[in-house]
């Protein structure tokens, strides 16, 4: 890569690391509150947040960015802890990626199993719609047939 290129790059990462958003900048971007952001700082959740000359947080898009990624590791319903030690592996380096790829594969394990928990609660869902709007032509779920007897206003 040429100078120019590298120098793009670099100014391009910079941008993205460069602190400019205040905290409630950073709260209406992120979707969470400002208590939020102190305590994911405070419990090691997030890395440094940078200062301003009096003090305040301010936030770049790398930060927002890794706020992301929390948020949906957090709809996977993955533990503050473990979030806590993922983001401790990201510190500790690249050497932690076997640890780190471990932890996907496991969230995206349990995830999966999840969509098809959800996947059989939309069957029993179908059916009861289909049986109040008085079709009688669908078959019952097998989910729900394993937990009731018949004869019972399932």
């Amino acid at each position: 890569m040429d100078k120019d290129a590298a120098l793009r790059t670099n100014s391009g990462d910079d941008d993205r690391e460069r602190p400019k958003y205040s905290i409630g900048e950073a709260a209406g971007r992120s979707g969470l509150s400002r208590d939020t952001l102190r305590w994911y700082e405070r419990i090691g959740l997030m890395g440094y947040i940078g200062r301003d000359h009096t003090g305040n947080r301010r936030f770049s898009d790398r930060d927002l960015e890794w706020l992301t990624l929390i948020g949906r590791l957090r709809l996977t319903g993955m533990p503050v802890a473990d979030m806590i030690r993922y983001a401790e592996l990201v510190r500790a380096g690249e050497q932690t990626y076997p640890e780190r790829l471990a932890m996907f594969r496991q969230t995206r394990s349990d995830v999966l199993d999840k969509i098809a928990e959800l996947q059989q609660t939309v069957a029993v869902l179908d059916y009861k719609i289909a049986i109040y709007e008085g079709r009688s032509e669908v078959d019952r779920p097998a989910t729900l047939t394993a937990y009731t007897s018949e004869g019972t206003d399932t």
